[in-house]
């Protein structure tokens, strides 16, 4: 399973040196989370610092627009060297029309909804997309805890997929750790976005990575997910 952390639990004082840690122990993706204070509480960053963040990481970047209007960044974080967007379907009234302009950037294209968002309003756009994102907490805030229902949203999406045949990657993202990685997988998810699993105080980095790497292993060997820790 592809791991993509999300350096919203980083420590911006080391960035570039967690970054690197990162790489080097092997993840996949760099996720930046995008949060404009209207559309979700809080407020993150914006191009400049996705910029920042290319300039220490050899890794591909994907951009998770919680905000207002994201068509009118699409060419910033282009500029900015962020390979993929995701964008939420609440705020894309014309999504025919977004995921066209994103095709026009060369940018891949992810979409994503919230966790009671009708799975249905994506389900026309599934043949358009590189990625389906499914937020398995209320997106805005680090630290949550994984919703439950989540592992059936994540299961239903990928026999939507399955169904018309897509190569679309599943992505997961919110409470995901050594206790819930397996759930998801076994779902049908291929890439989980990890933050707090991975930025945090209590291991380095590469510690942090490797016990993810473990636990997912540990779900192809044990029928019993408590034997995960």
């Amino acid at each position: 399973m592809k791991l993509s952390p999300s350096i919203y639990t980083a420590d911006f004082g080391r960035l570039g040196e967690q970054l690197r840690d990162a790489e080097a122990a092997g993840v996949d993706w760099i996720h930046l989370d995008i949060m404009d204070g209207h559309f979700v509480p809080n407020i993150t960053f914006g191009p400049l610092v996705a910029a920042a963040v290319r300039r220490h990481t050899r890794l591909p970047c994907e951009a998770h627009l919680m905000i207002s209007e994201p068509e009118r960044y699409f060419e910033a974080f282009k500029e900015a060297g962020v390979s993929r967007l995701i964008v939420h379907v609440e705020t894309c009234p014309h999504l025919y029309s977004t995921i066209n302009q994103l095709r026009q950037l060369d940018l891949q294209v992810g979409i994503t909804l919230n966790p009671l968002t009708p799975l249905s309003s994506i389900e026309e756009a599934l043949p358009l997309v590189d990625l389906v994102l499914i937020m398995s907490v209320e997106p805005g805030f680090g630290g949550q805890k994984y919703i439950p229902l989540s592992t059936q949203r994540i299961a239903a999406v990928r026999r939507m997929l399955d169904r018309i045949g897509s190569s679309a990657e599943l992505e997961v993202d919110g409470g995901i750790n050594i206790h819930t990685i397996c759930e998801v997988r076994d779902a049908g998810a291929t890439i989980a976005v990890v933050g707090s699993a991975v930025f945090n105080d209590k291991y380095s980095v590469a510690e942090s990575v490797n016990m993810l790497r473990a636990a997912t292993q540990q779900c192809h060997t044990d029928d019993e997910a408590e034997d995960i820790v």
